[in-house]
């Protein structure tokens, strides 16, 4: 049974976390983000909620794009650290040994790792409390085809993704999950 209490409870945990890169007057730069969102199909829209006291945060404002990125979980040590530390005073790329190119269409960092990449430009931000919602019209899409079946569901036996759980903590859903089939068929 549910009991009210008086403090605030902020659970949208396990949940993937997005990988921000930006690209901005010759400086690269990677932040991890756990509130991020698919926000339109057609055309396709993604946001992502980034703090102004972050060093991204004025990044992608200046830039006008970014890239979302989407790391296996044997990533997830560069997951937390692209969180935990700042890019004002350390090398994230070089620290964490991850590799990227400069995405084709907007120039924002493309993890070599990654098993899905979007690169955004951005079309709005808004402030909501204490993060501003960056909106972006994902304007390419970059997959590894060879962690995904043909029906486009990721293969578990190539691919583990990480689910953070707060804390520093992390899971993940892999060929040893539990998968359960709600197929609903209309008439």
């Amino acid at each position: 049974m549910l009991k009210a209490i008086d403090h605030k409870i902020m659970h949208c945990y396990p949940g993937m976390v997005a990988i921000v890169t930006v690209s901005h007057q010759g400086e690269d730069n990677v932040m991890s983000a756990g509130w991020h969102s698919y926000m339109s199909y057609d055309p396709p829209i993604y946001g992502v909620a980034i703090g102004p006291e972050r060093y991204t945060h004025h990044l992608v404002k200046g830039a006008g794009t970014f890239a979302i990125n989407f790391l296996p979980r044997e990533k997830s040590k560069f997951i937390q650290e692209a969180g935990s530390y700042s890019g004002e005073d350390l090398n994230k790329f070089d620290h964490g040994n991850m590799n990227y190119v400069p995405g084709p269409a907007t120039g924002s960092p493309i993890l070599q790792d990654a098993y899905v990449a979007y690169e955004c430009e951005t079309i709005d931000y808004h402030t909501y409390g204490d993060h501003d919602w960056f909106v972006g019209d994902i304007v390419q899409f970059h997959i590894n085809q060879d962690k995904f079946l043909e029906n486009g569901i990721p293969d578990f036996r190539k691919l583990s993704i990480p689910l953070y759980l707060g804390r520093s903590l992390y899971t993940s859903i892999d060929q040893n999950s539990r998968f359960d089939s709600h197929r609903i068929i209309k008439e």
